[in-house]
């Protein structure tokens, strides 16, 4: 009876066991970043022309894009797991925390990225989608991950892989890349500098610890951050309104972006006035309303109008 209890006791004990490690590898995925390629694939696909739109093949993207995403969030851990174990708003991950192993990491990230590959090019079946992912995930774990440790560049290098989910879903609805994939593109590119800029700005004693160079490391007083931020805010505006020329887009949203373009660049300009931690911490909300905003509006232009075709 003792062993039966015993042996209940043991089954019991070892299921939130089991369940926290299930979500230790759903935090290997980073799921708050999946949800904002996701969202990025799906615009670039509902923006495409109606002719070109399926939503079978959308959701094919999807999951493939998931699954490609997760294991490079995966596989950017495993090479970064020495300097996570040294900043404070990293220390806690699963590998750092000593919850999973470096082997568990290592294999689970390549396991889940070339499971991701296999579906975009053989159930997906689109090469030039599954090209374009491959290059996204390449250059963000082998290009970007390992510069982070030897150039300041890297947030700017690192914005190329970060803007492509949406030419990912224009690429797997149209089989093409073309102007309008470049104009997605170009707003995801420039909105990521004043973005990871002011989450550098905020960690950069974290960063500096792990010996990551990031901009604001080497730019105590804040002139050059708060520089760079400005340029890419400015030009993110300029492209936002591109889609008045590639999209067709009316003027209802070019108002609307250029609104927004303005709040954006409002909270940007305040951090260049006092460069510190809360205004920093301002810039980064501020890029979170923005980004989904912008696209938001024009799939909604673009949706009225196919509406009222």
């Amino acid at each position: 009876m003792k062993t039966a209890l015993y042996a209940a006791g043991s089954d019991v004990g070892a299921l939130p066991c089991a369940r926290s490690r299930w979500l230790d590898f759903v935090e290997l995925t980073k799921p708050r970043i999946a949800v904002l390629v996701l969202f990025t694939v799906a615009i670039g696909a509902l923006l495409t022309p109606r002719a070109s739109l399926d939503l079978v093949q959308l959701l094919h993207a999807l999951v493939g894009t998931a699954l490609v995403a997760s294991g490079a969030s995966a596989l950017n851990q495993w090479l970064e797991r020495s300097s996570d174990a040294l900043m404070r708003r990293t220390e806690n991950r699963p590998l750092p925390g000593g919850r999973l192993s470096s082997a568990e990491v290592l294999w689970f990230g390549i396991a889940i990225s070339i499971v991701g590959l296999g579906y975009m090019l053989f159930v997906m079946a689109h090469p030039l989608a599954a090209a374009v992912t491959v290059f996204t995930h390449l250059s963000y774990v082998f290009i970007y991950t390992p510069l982070k440790r030897m150039t300041t560049l890297n947030t700017l290098i690192g914005a190329v892989p970060g803007a492509l989910p949406p030419v990912i879903g224009w690429t797997a609805m149209t089989g093409t890349l073309d102007w309008n994939a470049l104009v997605l593109f170009l707003i995801v590119f420039f909105w990521q500098v004043p973005h990871f800029l002011a989450i550098a700005w905020m960690y950069r004693e974290d960063y500096a610890r792990a010996d990551l160079k990031m901009l604001p490391g080497v730019d105590p007083e804040g002139t050059a951050t708060a520089r760079q931020m400005l340029v890419y805010t400015v030009a993110l505006i300029v492209v936002s309104l591109l889609p008045l020329l590639r999209f067709g887009a009316s003027l209802m949203y070019g108002f609307g972006a250029l609104g927004l373009g303005m709040f954006f660049l409002r909270f940007v300009w305040m951090f260049a006035i006092q460069p510190a931690h809360a205004p920093a911490r301002k810039v980064l909300h501020a890029s979170l309303v923005y980004l989904p905003s912008v696209l938001g509006l024009l799939l909604l232009e673009r949706w009225i109008r196919y509406m009222t075709e």
